[in-house]
């Protein structure tokens, strides 16, 4: 499993990936090699380079030192711990594919509105708050009814639409997150208003740079870094944004141990309310599929992220946990009884119990005919035993075996 980290939590015994940056930033002839020596390490150390990716596979894990097997067994117990929490079930409906239809119905009206939304803002015009309004109180309509498949079907983003798709997706969670926050209908819009909007100040960064196909250089990833405060600012000029959604657009990407930007700010300086986006944010991101880098799943994102210590407030995570499930849709899982299967949908009573589409047999290492199963459902006996990471098959349907694929190329 790949890893960026600061060089400083470098340590003896992690397998070196990637430096970022230039090649020409480091002292090393090769890129990939195990750390073993105090004089590689101190070299690392002097060479300026701020952050490199480590292979978990390969070598120790930044947190504990130990292996990758352990890690993740510490992962699962930790994921579990927050999903069997005592904390507020929200009531909901059955979700069926006609509700994610409408999800992507709903998707598809919003879109063009937010593509104009960021042209207007490019051009300098003013922005369009009821019209935003509108879409955020649909949107929330929506996931207060069926939570799920909004969020699910909202990450299946293409690369020229990432943008746009990305407020969307992040409304939704923001949504999502702050009804099992307990925030009433009104906090709730304005949430979901923040997440739309959080991003808007890329509207103002140079087109080179904000399509770029590839990894930022360091002088354009500083430019990118401006993006908060610069849709503050836009916000602020055109009035009538309000504080909370001001205040998610210009801190979420802050984190919690000081060391996100613009200002730094740590604990209890940063609001809850952008503590949310700050989660919401990163998970969309990186269950989408960018021009530099394949999207991990989303049971893999939340396996990441639960690793990211400092990033993230662990309370506002652990609500963020139950809002998606341990085992979101499209999940990949080994059952007990010899199967693979993708998750299809959650169970809002037991998120580690959810419905799931059994397809492959490996005992026989084939695969074998669809077929649904509750596992709620005792008297079926079976269960999860442990999260499958999709890049270690050749699985290429997940998305369409849970319903989502198809939908989306059928727009």
């Amino acid at each position: 499993m790949l890893k960026k980290i600061p060089s400083a939590q470098l340590r003896l015994g992690m397998y070196v990936q990637e430096f970022c940056g230039s090649w020409m930033d480091h002292p090393f002839w090769r890129a990939k090699f195990l750390l073993a020596t105090e004089a590689q390490l101190s070299k690392v150390r002097q060479s300026g380079v701020h952050e490199l990716w480590i292979d978990t596979d390969k070598g120790l894990d930044i947190e504990t030192g130990i292996p990758e097997a352990q890690v993740r067994v510490m992962v699962e117990q930790e994921l579990e711990h927050f999903a069997t929490m005592p904390a507020p079930l929200m009531p909901t409906v059955p979700e069926s594919g006609d509700d994610v239809g409408q999800a992507l119905e709903l998707i598809h009206r919003s879109l063009p509105k937010i593509t104009t939304m960021f042209s207007d803002a490019r051009l300098g015009k003013a922005l369009d708050l009821p019209g935003c309004e509108s879409m955020v109180d649909e949107i929330c309509e929506s996931v207060i009814s069926k939570p799920h498949a909004l969020i699910s079907v909202a990450r299946l983003k293409r690369h020229d639409e990432y943008t746009y798709m990305h407020s969307v997706a992040v409304c939704a969670l923001m949504i999502g997150l702050g009804r099992q926050l307990g925030l009433n209908d009104r906090l709730l819009r304005k949430v979901g208003l923040a997440g739309m909007l959080h991003d808007v100040g890329k509207a103002a960064m140079p087109l080179e740079i904000l399509n770029r196909p590839g990894k930022l250089s360091d002088a354009e990833f500083r430019v990118m870094r401006s993006h908060p405060v610069r849709g503050h600012a836009l916000l602020t000029e055109g009035g009538g944004a309000g504080p909370v959604v001001l205040d998610v657009c210009l801190h979420h990407h802050e984190k919690v141990d000081g060391t996100g930007y613009p200002h730094g700010l740590a604990g209890e300086q940063i609001s809850t309310v952008a503590k949310m986006g700050a989660i919401c944010d990163v998970y969309d991101a990186i269950t989408s599929d960018r021009p530099y880098k394949r999207a991990w799943s989303p049971a893999e994102s939340l396996r990441q992220m639960v690793q990211w210590k400092g990033h993230f407030d662990p309370k506002v995570f652990q609500a963020f946990v139950r809002t998606v499930g341990i085992y979101p849709i499209g999940s990949l899982v080994r059952l007990r009884s010899g199967r693979l299967a993708v998750v299809v949908e959650q169970n809002a009573a037991n998120l580690l119990a959810p419905r799931v589409k059994a397809f492959f047999d490996l005992a026989s290492n084939v695969r074998v005919y669809p077929r649904e199963v509750d596992l709620a459902d005792a008297a079926l006996g079976d269960a999860i035993e442990r999260y499958e990471s999709p890049s270690d098959w050749r699985f290429t349907d997940l998305d369409e075996l849970c319903g989502l694929k198809r939908l989306q190329s059928g727009a």
